[in-house]
C-alpha cells in the first residue's frame, strides 16, 4: 500500500512538474519588460508556431523582384506559389542619414507601407541595420578598429550616433496596423559579427565592447519609448565552430529574444553542398541547444544560393540540413535581378520567380508539412491571445 501511495504521489509530482513546465513555456516574455501587448502576445505565439514547423522568409519579397519593381500585391513567391511568405526581411540602413530611400533603393514610404501590410494580413516583419560607419562616414563595410569604441559614451562619436538611434527610433514608432497598434519587429542589429566585414565585427571589436553597444542600444531604444522590437541575436557561418563561439559575444538573457546564425552556400560543385549542408546542421544544433537552454526562440535568419542552379536545393540540401530542429523561421535573401554593379555582372536572387527552371522543387517544399507561408500563418492569429 505504502509502494502504490508512493507511485501516486510519484505521478501526480511528475504532472504537476510538466504542467508547471508548460505554463512556464507559454508565458515567456520578451527582454523589453515594457514590450506593447502585440509584441509580447507575438513573442509568445511564436514558441507555439514552431511546434507547426518553421515559418518561410524573403528580403524585401513586396518591393521588388526579379524584372519588376514596385507592383502592388506582387511577390515572386506568390507568383510561383499562390501564397506570400511568412516572414519579410526588411533593412534600416540609411535611415542614419534621414534618406529617403533605404540601402537597396526602397523608398522608407514605400518601405512603411510593406511593414504595415505585412502585420494586418498577420505575417512577421524583421529588421536588419546595415548602418554607415559612424567614424569614418563610409558605409556599413568599412571595418575600421576603433569604430565600436568611438559609439560607446565617452566616445567621439557618441553623441552622433545616438541622434542616428533617434533616427531609427522615430521610424519605429510611426509603424502602425490598421488597428492603430504599433507594429512589432524582430530586429536584427549588428548581425553576422563573426564575421570581419562590417564595422561592429568581432575582428576590431572586443566581447566586452560589442555586449556594451548591444546593451546601450536596446537600453536606449526603451528610453525613447520603443517597446514594440524584439530582439535578434545574430552571428555568421564564419568563426563559429563551438557553442562557446556562438555565446562569445552575447549580452545576457535579458537583452534578447532570439538567436541566429546567417550562412550561404558559395558553389554547387561536391564539396560546396556538402560543407554548406554540415555547417548548416552544425550551427542549427547550436542555436536550438542555445535556445533550449536559454528558453528563446531561434532561426536562420539569412540563407540561400544565388540562382539556385540545380534542382533540389529546397527539398534536399535546405531541408535535410535543417532536419527536425525546431526553429521559428528561415529567410533567403532578396530578388534583386539584374546586377550591374558587380563584376562581371549577372542576375543576382535567391527565391525562385515564375519561370525559373528549377521553380517545381520550391512548390513541392512549399507543400512540406514543416514549412508555413502566409495563408498558414495568418491563421495563427500571431498578434492576438
Amino acid at each position: 500500500m505504502k509502494n502504490n501511495i508512493a507511485i501516486i504521489i510519484a505521478g501526480i509530482f511528475l504532472v504537476s512538474c510538466k504542467s508547471t513546465s508548460q505554463t512556464t513555456a507559454s508565458v515567456q516574455l520578451p527582454a523589453d519588460k515594457n514590450a506593447t501587448p502585440e509584441t509580447v502576445v507575438l513573442y509568445q505565439n511564436l514558441f507555439k508556431a514552431r511546434e507547426k514547423g518553421y515559418m518561410f522568409g524573403h528580403q524585401d519579397a513586396l518591393a521588388y523582384g526579379v524584372n519588376w519593381r514596385y507592383e502592388e500585391g506582387r511577390s515572386d513567391i506568390k507568383d510561383v506559389t499562390g501564397d506570400y511568405p511568412a516572414v519579410y526581411g526588411w533593412d534600416l540602413g540609411r535611415i542614419e542619414n534621414k534618406e529617403d530611400k533605404d540601402l537597396d533603393g526602397v523608398p522608407f514610404s514605400k518601405q512603411k507601407h510593406f511593414v504595415e501590410t505585412v502585420y494586418n494580413r498577420g505575417g512577421v516583419n524583421t529588421f536588419s541595420w546595415h548602418m554607415n560607419n559612424p567614424l569614418t562616414g563610409k558605409d556599413a563595410w568599412n571595418n575600421e578598429p576603433g569604430t565600436v569604441a568611438s559609439v560607446l559614451p565617452g566616445g567621439a562619436k557618441h553623441e552622433l550616433f545616438k541622434s542616428w538611434l533617434d533616427n531609427a527610433a522615430a521610424y519605429f514608432l510611426t509603424l502602425k496596423g490598421k488597428d492603430g497598434k504599433l507594429v512589432p519587429i524582430l530586429f536584427r542589429p549588428y548581425h553576422e559579427f563573426t564575421g570581419n566585414w562590417f564595422w561592429w565585427c568581432k575582428n576590431t571589436t572586443t566581447p566586452e565592447q560589442f555586449k556594451a553597444l548591444w546593451k546601450f542600444t536596446v537600453n536606449y531604444f526603451e528610453s525613447k519609448g520603443v517597446h514594440n522590437l524584439l530582439y535578434v541575436y545574430n552571428t555568421s557561418d564564419a568563426n563559429v565552430q563551438t557553442k562557446a563561439d556562438f555565446m562569445e559575444y552575447y549580452p545576457g538573457d535579458e537583452y534578447v529574444d532570439m538567436v541566429s546564425f546567417d550562412i550561404y552556400q558559395g558553389g554547387e560543385e561536391a564539396e560546396k553542398r556538402e560543407k554548406f549542408a554540415a555547417d548548416t546542421h552544425r550551427l542549427v544544433g547550436i542555436i536550438d541547444e542555445v535556445a533550449t537552454e536559454h528558453h528563446k526562440l531561434s532561426s536562420i535568419a539569412e540563407t540561400g544560393f544565388e540562382q539556385i542552379p540545380y534542382a533540389t536545393w529546397w527539398t534536399e540540401t535546405l531541408t535535410n540540413a535543417i532536419g527536425n530542429r525546431k526553429i521559428s523561421y528561415v529567410l533567403v535573401w532578396r530578388n534583386h535581378g539584374w546586377n550591374e554593379y558587380v563584376n562581371p555582372p549577372h542576375m543576382h536572387y535567391y527565391a525562385p520567380y515564375k519561370g525559373h527552371k528549377y521553380e517545381a522543387d520550391f512548390i513541392k517544399y512549399y507543400k512540406q508539412p514543416e514549412t508555413l507561408f502566409q495563408k498558414e500563418v495568418t491563421k495563427f492569429n500571431l498578434y492576438k491571445k
